[in-house]
């Protein structure tokens, strides 16, 4: 995890955000909670893999930020994560827009 030079609340993540990788990030975010004050801005861009687990870290850093009384975004999540937070109806928590839902839009019932 990397601080990234726009500001000292905003945190870049790089490379694989597995099952695999979330134990160490939780790990090494543990420190947070000693810290006066959280990223504000969690920028995901360079994020390449991603499963539920990344979800769940995200969420629990969100629940984290809002028990401060502060927010917590999440910049450019990789398709394969808004999918999974899609379909674990976690978009709106995550602060996403849910994809529209176009299968069988427009179509009678046979």
């Amino acid at each position: 995890m990397t601080r990234q030079p726009e500001g000292p609340r905003v945190l870049a993540l790089s490379g694989d955000l597995t099952a695999r990788e979330v134990p160490d990030r939780y790990a090494e975010s543990l420190a947070w909670q000693h810290q006066q004050s959280l990223p504000v801005v969690v920028d995901l861009t360079a994020v390449r893999r991603t499963d539920s687990s990344a979800l769940a870290l995200l969420l629990e850093w969100r629940a984290w930020a809002k028990a401060r009384g502060e927010e917590m975004a999440f910049r450019n999540p990789p398709a394969a994560l808004q999918t999974v937070a899609s379909l674990s109806a976690a978009s709106e928590l995550m602060g996403w827009p849910s994809p529209a839902v176009t299968a069988g839009k427009g179509k009678e019932n046979e």
